[in-house]
């Protein structure tokens, strides 16, 4: 706790109504819908066709890219479609929709190992065995884990291990320490082999005590782990605000955590690595916090990738009032839905629905120059002039304050008291400028051609006139 981060806010926690709630297994739905793009990177292409019966964790879809991640099947059944369908970021996405036969028949890969076994293995073998897995990010980036192993190999250190949970409502993670502690710390071990490190530091905030206590409990010490205490602050969860709290270090502007020689892992990837390398289970399902004030029972399910968004609510007892707005993720970083019938994601760590008095909008958000979106930002930057920046589409002046260093936190729209839109602003920014680079690429090509189309003329032409 000596470390600190700049700016950061602490808004009200609401996790008392899902704290104590164990992680119940959930009914799979009749129907799952399981997109081909479920980590950054490039999407993967069906392995399956339709009419095809699949099991339980087989393999559905993988690329021969770097920065990939396989997709694995969440119920076993009949593939009933292999087309574009909603996701959840609001495009359709290629994806395999699985008739669920009820049966929940494993796939033959699905094996466990020996402690022997696992003891022999290399730190290639158990980023390879990751990678078959399909494992990624399960804190909300999706950033595939074999990659992020490979690329820190030579700059990395140290492990910071996320168990922050700092955004209010989620105790999806909380619940994984608790109820598979052993799990999350093999895990840790196996991915300290794997980047070829021989320390860890796992950062827990102090709401969660019972979590520390029963990880230091278990003497992590002895495994290079430590286990590290952190004043509840949002949003520490992020990457290098962690990274600064647990190690001191600080990441640099357009930097990686490798460049301080850290890899970041949420706690819920490290049981995930251990589920992939002790019982070769690939990432088929997520514990996910299921509240908000619209929400009957607020609890922790385990719900399969690709369960639609309306079955999981119903096993939570349904809306108790129609909801004003649903968010897949935390009220501070989530997305909104706009249907239902969107299916959940290896990174979903939950769904919330919210009542319409709960709704702070105003009809003309105004900046008053309060500087409160300054003294919160994280990042350090300035978001009242990239707000007004973003509002012009200056991307001069957008690019000068650096409005692609943003992490999207929200803390900046949480304390605003003119209500401005701050990040969602921020979002629209970066895609602007992501599109004005795109379409500068695509001329640049293009003049490229026609100069080269123009030497090669002017070369005929004179060969002619020889």
């Amino acid at each position: 706790m000596a470390f600190k981060f700049f700016g950061g806010v602490h808004p009200n926690e609401n996790k008392n109504p899902t704290n104590a709630c164990p992680s119940t297994p959930s009914a799979p739905p009749a129907q799952v819908v399981i997109p081909m793009s479920l980590h950054i990177g490039t999407p993967c292409q069906p392995t399956v066709a339709v009419g095809d019966y699949v099991k339980l964790g087989q393999k559905i879809g993988d690329t021969d890219a770097p920065i990939a991640a396989p997709v694995h099947a969440s119920v076993s059944g009949k593939v009933v479609a292999v087309e574009p369908r909603l996701h959840a970021n609001g495009t359709k996405v290629n994806s395999v929709v699985i008739e669920n036969d009820g049966q929940d028949t494993l796939c033959e890969t699905i094996l466990p190992r020996s402690e022997a076994e696992v003891a022999a293995l290399s730190g290639e073998e158990i980023t390879a065995i990751i990678r078959e897995c399909g494992l990624v990010g399960m804190g909300g980036a999706t950033f595939p884990t074999a990659f992020k192993i490979m690329s820190g190999k030579g700059k990395v250190n140290t492990l910071v291990i996320n168990g922050a949970e700092c955004e209010p409502y989620i105790t999806s993670d909380h619940r994984t320490m608790l109820e598979h502690p052993d799990e999350v710390l093999s895990g840790i071990q196996l991915l300290m082999r794997a980047c070829g490190v021989e320390k860890a530091s796992v950062g827990i905030e102090t709401n969660k005590a019972d979590a520390i206590a029963l990880l230091r409990s278990k003497k992590p010490e002895k495994m290079g782990i430590t286990i590290i205490p952190m004043r509840c602050r949002y949003p520490q969860g992020a990457e290098k605000q962690l990274i600064q709290t647990v190690t001191g270090r600080e990441v640099p502007p357009g930097g990686l955590p490798a460049d301080v020689g850290c890899a970041v892992f949420n706690v819920f990837t490290a049981y995930c690595v251990h589920r992939a390398v002790y019982e070769n289970y690939p990432a088929v399902e997520r514990v996910v916090t299921v509240a908000g004030s619209a929400v009957q029972r607020p609890m922790n399910l385990i719900v399969r990738i690709g369960t639609p968004l309306e079955h999981a609510f119903s096993l939570a007892g349904g809306f108790k009032k129609p909801p004003k707005k649903v968010l897949m993720g935390g009220p501070m970083m989530g997305n909104a839905m706009f249907d239902l019938s969107v299916g959940t994601l290896k990174a979903t760590n939950a769904l919330l629905a919210f009542c319409e008095d709960e709704d702070q909008t105003v009809e003309d958000p105004t900046c008053i120059r309060c500087g409160r979106c300054t003294e919160v930002c994280p990042m350090r930057l300035l978001p009242l002039y990239m707000y007004m920046y973003e509002r012009r589409s200056d991307y001069a002046m957008m690019e000068k304050y650096r409005i692609t260093d943003c992490i999207e936190c929200g803390a900046c729209t949480y304390a605003c008291p003119g209500r401005l839109h701050l990040t969602h602003a921020f979002r629209t920014g970066k895609a602007k400028l992501r599109a004005k680079a795109a379409e500068d690429k695509a001329r640049a090509e293009e003049a490229k051609m026609q100069s080269e189309a123009s030497e090669a003329a002017a070369g005929k032409e004179a060969g002619k006139n020889e």
